[in-house]
This record gives structure tokens, C-alpha cells and sequence, in this order.
């Protein structure tokens, strides 16, 4: 038999020809991350601490800040680190924990988009119910079904990605861990039984589009039934938020899944990959905060009490 070299390590993607440009990725990975952190800490912190925003809604929507959050921090750190330092490895067991991590948290993070389309579907479409069926201890196990749903897949996903040795290179043409590139240098084996996995998760990825289109296309037939102007604009401006994260979730997921794999270093593929990994969890508590009238206003009370108390502070 020939000898094979069996690879511990990989080596990640540098666009970058010089240690400024490098830094400056490294800078410009650091701004998006603070922004991040303080949008989704602010969302999660404005929704805990303002009692009247204690209701299921946003109950999903401080989960759905704390996924995003947790997101970008299983990715972006460590690009921050290798660029600032000049490193580009990333060892076999932080590839695999990754891309756990990354995938759990992607599919979280569609499962309770699905639930927060049922959420709204209930309380526009069937406002009297809305108390008998979205209840705390529905909310829950909503939350507990997504989370396990999560673990489920991204368990047999990354098993079945790393269950045999690299041999081929460990050249990663990406700053992350990122599935496509990762099964390019998989045996043929691996390739093979991730095919089977990613059409079962495109099917089930169809089926909840699917349930999330039904609950809309009903929604907004019943608000263009509504008599009052007024409750149907509050309708609309409780679902548009959700729609525009929704649509954001879709459109990085499929510049993700049809991007063609990088077999080389480049600054759209970079891009690219910034796009699909960190726009998403930067931009989503600045739809909520702009678009949802409640969220805006307990901001707004959040910031006057933390003024009052630093002038009081200040005088004493």
C-alpha cells in the first residue's frame, strides 16, 4: 500500500498579500463583530428587562438574537485572531467543533423562524384562540423541539463529515470551516453519504419554506380583509420584521449553497463567504429595531431610565 499523510490540521484562505491588508481584514472582522454583540446583547437585554415586551413574539425573537449572536461568535474570533496574528491553520478537532457548532445553530435558528410564522399566523388569523394555543408551556417545547432538531442534525452531519481521514491536501480556499470546501477534500466515501444528508435536509428545508409560505400568503390575506386600516397596519408591522430576517436567512443560504467552490484564493469568494456568515447576525437586531414599533419604543424607555440614573448619579 502507498503512503498516505494523514492531515491534523488545515490551512484557511489569505486574499490578503501583505501584513496591512491582513490587519485591516482583521479590523474590519473586529467592527462587524462589536456591532453584532451590541445589537443582539441590546435586543436580548431591551426584551428581558421591559415587562411589556414579556409575550411569546418576542420571546422568539430574543432566542432568535442569542442564535445570531452565538453564530458569528463560533466563526468570526478566530478569523479575527489569525488575521491580527498572521496565523492560518485551524486544527482538525476546532474544524469539527465549527461546523457543529455553525450548523446547530442554522438549523435552530430555521426551526424557530418556522414556529414564529405559526405564532403570527394564530394571532392574526385567529386572534380569540390566540391565548388557548400559543401558551408558555407550547412556547417551551417549541423551543426545546428546535434546539433538539438542531443537535440531532448537526450530530450526523459533522459525523458523517469527519468519520474518515483527510488524505488528500488540507488547503481550506475559505477564512472558516465551511461544509462545500471541506467535503472537496473528503474521500469519495464521505462525499457519497453527504449527498444523502444534504437531499434529506434540502426536503426538509423545502417543507418548512413550504409551512412558512402557507402561515404568510394567509396572514396577508386576512389583513387586506380587515375593515380597520389601523389593526391592519399593526398586523403587517408585527410580520414585516419577521419576513425581512426571513428573507435574509434565505437569500445568505442560497448565495451559500450556490456559490461555486473556491479553488483558489480571492476577494469574492471572501466576499462571498462575509456575506452568507456575518451579514445575517448583523443586520437582523437593525430590522427589529427599525421596523418593530414596540422594540424602538422599550429601547427608547431603556435608554431615558439609564440617563436619568447617570444624571441623578452625576449630581449626588
Amino acid at each position: 500500500m502507498d503512503n498516505l499523510t494523514v492531515f491534523t490540521e488545515f490551512l484557511l484562505m489569505d486574499v490578503t498579500a501583505s501584513w496591512e491588508l491582513q490587519v485591516l481584514q482583521g479590523v474590519l472582522f473586529l467592527v462587524i463583530y462589536l456591532g453584532a454583540l451590541t445589537g443582539n446583547l441590546l435586543t436580548v437585554t431591551v426584551i428581558v428587562t421591559d415587562t411589556r415586551l414579556h409575550s411569546p413574539m418576542y420571546f422568539f425573537i430574543s432566542n432568535l438574537a442569542l442564535l445570531d449572536l452565538s453564530s458569528i461568535s463560533v466563526i468570526v474570533p478566530k478569523a479575527i485572531m489569525n488575521s491580527l496574528t498572521g496565523r492560518e491553520t485551524i486544527s482538525l478537532k476546532d474544524c469539527e467543533a465549527q461546523i457543529f457548532l455553525y450548523l446547530l445553530f442554522a438549523v435552530v435558528e430555521i426551526a424557530l423562524l418556522v414556529v414564529m410564522s405559526y405564532d403570527r399566523y394564530v394571532a392574526i388569523c385567529h386572534p380569540l384562540h390566540y391565548g388557548l394555543i400559543i401558551t408558555p408551556s407550547l412556547c417551551s417545547q417549541a423551543t426545546a423541539g428546535s434546539w433538539a432538531s438542531g443537535l440531532v442534525y448537526s450530530a450526523v452531519h459533522t459525523g458523517a463529515l469527519f468519520r474518515l481521514p483527510f488524505t488528500k491536501t488540507n488547503v481550506i480556499q475559505q477564512y472558516f470551516c465551511d461544509v462545500p470546501q471541506i467535503l472537496r477534500i473528503s474521500s469519495a466515501d464521505v462525499q457519497v453519504s453527504e449527498f444523502v444528508v444534504i437531499v434529506v435536509s434540502v426536503c426538509i428545508t423545502l417543507i418548512c419554506f413550504k409551512f412558512m409560505c402557507f402561515s404568510y400568503v394567509n396572514i396577508f390575506s386576512t389583513v387586506l380583509k380587515m375593515h380597520s386600516k389601523e389593526a391592519g397596519n399593526k398586523a403587517i408591522s408585527t410580520c414585516t420584521p419577521q419576513l425581512a430576517i426571513l428573507l435574509l436567512f434565505l437569500i445568505s443560504g442560497l448565495v451559500a449553497a450556490f456559490s461555486p467552490i473556491p479553488k483558489k484564493p480571492s476577494l469574492k469568494n471572501l466576499l462571498t463567504a462575509m456575506f452568507y456568515s456575518m451579514v445575517p447576525p448583523f443586520m437582523n437586531p437593525i430590522i427589529y429595531c427599525l421596523r418593530n414599533r414596540e422594540i424602538n419604543a422599550a429601547l427608547q424607555r431603556m435608554f431615558k431610565r439609564y440617563s436619568q440614573i447617570t444624571v441623578k448619579g452625576f449630581l449626588e
